[in-house]
């Protein structure tokens, strides 16, 4: 199952109460005092695993408490600290406090990590109150109240290579055809409801990942068929791949769907709509295909490129104007 979007609740530990406490031991009848300090109450980290894929991992786990801190001893010991509680989430993933209404973290790279809520510091023992002119304290403080946070975590995939287009453009089987992805595929709009993932390699010395974005309708902006969820997977990647079907089961102009696409990611966001893109015509075994690839090469100046993923065809060219797009990007 992929989940993009989780809500929690985050609660530190609090630290440990300092301990009352007075030396005893034969032949010192009146020992001064030696009350330990409470231990601190364990954090609560939030850390990005490049071995997960979504926020599934977490879905179920709506509240998380980290360890309180131990109460201090007798002999000046201090009690023992709380345990950290660790929520792994994948690279990519938005860190946003929602009582506060601001984004406290981007963790886009493996290892990265915030700590979301500190734990509580531990109350002081008697042996901090003891003075000159006042040996015998019986004083200690209360440990301190860990930090509690309501946290909405987003994931925005980490891709290099995003495939667009409207819906059953063959998305789908064009990733699995250069990965070993499997998607689910079928002859109908909106197979895909959330975005697949597959690493891409071209020949011994590159690869990339490439993300399969469920299809776009008119309106995507605005959130129309989860627009919202779905172009916010395309922000991160470096590079687009269109896809155009030729023969649209809608009966729809193809040329028409093409800049349909492009106004959505202008109008979410304007970087979108300036990112290196490349063309091309999907299905390239129906006849419809060698037009529809002319009028666009005319419309927008450029080389189209005519791919199958039933047949093969064009799939080399196509990974190699991907190759060497990303390694522009790199220079840049």
């Amino acid at each position: 199952m992929f989940i993009d979007r989780v809500e929690i609740y985050c609660r530190a530990g609090d630290g440990g109460d300092g301990c009352v406490s007075f030396r005893r031991e034969k032949y010192i009848p009146r020992g001064g005092p030696d009350g330990g300090d409470g231990g601190n109450g364990g954090n609560i980290v939030v850390r990005a695993d490049r071995n997960l894929g979504s926020l599934a991992n977490i879905v179920g786990h709506r509240h998380w408490k980290a360890e309180h801190g131990a109460a201090g001893q007798g002999s000046l010991k201090t009690g023992k600290s709380g345990e950290d509680a660790v929520i792994l989430v994948p690279p990519g993933t938005l860190v946003k406090d929602t009582d506060r209404d601001f984004i406290l973290k981007d963790l886009a790279e493996d290892g990265d990590q915030i700590i979301v809520a500190h734990g509580g510091k531990g109350g002081r023992g008697n042996k901090r109150f003891a003075t000159a002119t006042h040996q015998a304290p019986r004083e200690f403080d209360h440990g301190e109240q860990g930090e509690e946070r309501n946290l909405l975590l987003e994931l925005k995939l980490i891709a290099d290579v995003g495939v667009i287009g409207k819906p059953n453009a063959g998305k789908s089987t064009l990733l699995s055809r250069l990965s070993a992805a499997r998607p689910e595929i079928a002859n109908y709009p909106f197979t895909t409801k959330y975005p697949n993932l597959g690493m891409v390699r071209v020949g011994y010395d590159f690869e990339f990942v490439m993300a399969d974005i469920p299809g776009l309708i008119e309106g995507a902006h605005d959130g129309v068929g989860l627009g919202h969820e779905f172009l916010k997977h395309i922000q991160r990647t470096r590079i687009l791949v269109h896809l155009v079907e030729p023969a649209p089961m809608d009966q729809t102009d193809p040329i028409e769907n093409y800049h349909q696409i492009k106004g959505e990611l202008r109008l979410y966001d304007e970087s979108l709509a300036a990112r290196p893109e490349i063309v091309a015509v999907s299905k390239s075994e129906l006849p419809d295909a060698p037009a529809c690839a002319q009028l666009l090469s005319e419309e927008l100046n450029k080389p189209i490129h005519q791919i199958s993923a039933a047949t093969g065809q064009g799939l080399t060219e196509l990974l190699r104007e991907i190759a060497t797009l990303l390694n522009a990007t790199d220079a840049d």
